[in-house]
């Protein structure tokens, strides 16, 4: 059973379908692409999945169908194992790095407010545990002699590493990624390539929004491709590269 299976899902602002039956499935350990042309409603796409938007139809199944997501909070997706990073960047710019990963950590942590209140025994050995993994996930994004740096003062790619770092934290199963490579440059862009393939080879599967077709064709297992909040093509990366609508209606005519 798929891991993510999303059936049919549709959503409606007014009198705009910006989701008309869409459905997609992400495997274990499988990094599978979506594309389409801006207003195809991916990103609306992801916010259904992860709770910010209700659906109007349609069904959201997580963990080999044994769990529906559909209609619970975002916060809950969250501990069900499902995290996301956002098209526009959504740190905490004031706090530092080490600070902005605990707040992801600290949905998988125990301590109570009685306890942090108190500083605990409890409290302290968590405590120990959040600094631990937050320097091992700056490490993994090349950031481990900034974390005590202010989140505002990264570079615009290092932001990004960041916030992927943070959703890391969650300890996910799935991770959503939002144009992850927007506005980098091409050295950026094979960094965070081979950081996704490296969170990959953790076990951990990725549905991943992206433009760049030198990003995703390369990275992706599977492509799906939408338009007008439907999918109109989906298989390996060298088949929608052949396919004469995707061709036409994407990748353009060359």
């Amino acid at each position: 059973m798929p891991l993510l299976e999303v059936r049919s899902i549709s959503k409606r602002f007014g009198g705009v379908r910006a989701l008309d039956g869409m459905s997609l499935s992400v495997d274990e350990g499988e990094i599978v692409g979506l594309i389409g042309p801006n207003g195809a409603g991916k990103t609306s796409f992801f916010n259904v999945i992860t709770g910010i938007l209700p659906a109007d139809e349609g069904e959201i199944f997580f963990q080999g169908g044994q769990q529906s997501l559909r209609g619970l909070s975002s916060d809950k997706i969250l501990k069900k194992g499902l995290a996301r990073t956002f098209q526009n960047l959504r740190i905490f710019k004031n706090m530092t790095l080490l600070e902005n990963i605990a707040v992801g950590m600290y949905s998988r942590t125990q301590s109570s407010l009685w306890s942090a209140f108190f500083r605990t025994r409890r409290f302290h050995v968590e405590e120990k545990k959040v600094f631990k993994r937050g320097m091992g996930l700056l490490d993994l994004m090349g950031l481990a002699n900034q974390g005590n740096e202010i989140a505002a003062n990264l570079s615009y790619g290092n932001q990004k590493r960041l916030e992927i770092a943070r959703a890391l934290a969650t300890e996910p199963k799935l991770l959503l990624l939002d144009e992850p490579v927007a506005g980098m440059n091409p050295s950026e862009k094979e960094e965070i390539s081979n950081l996704i393939r490296k969170i990959q080879k953790r076990g951990i599967a990725v549905l991943l929004i992206e433009h760049d077709m030198k990003v995703v064709m390369p990275l992706s297992n599977r492509v799906v491709v939408m338009d007008d909040g439907k999918k109109i093509a989906e298989g390996p990366p060298e088949e929608i590269r052949k396919n004469p609508r995707v061709i036409q209606a994407y990748l353009g005519e060359a």
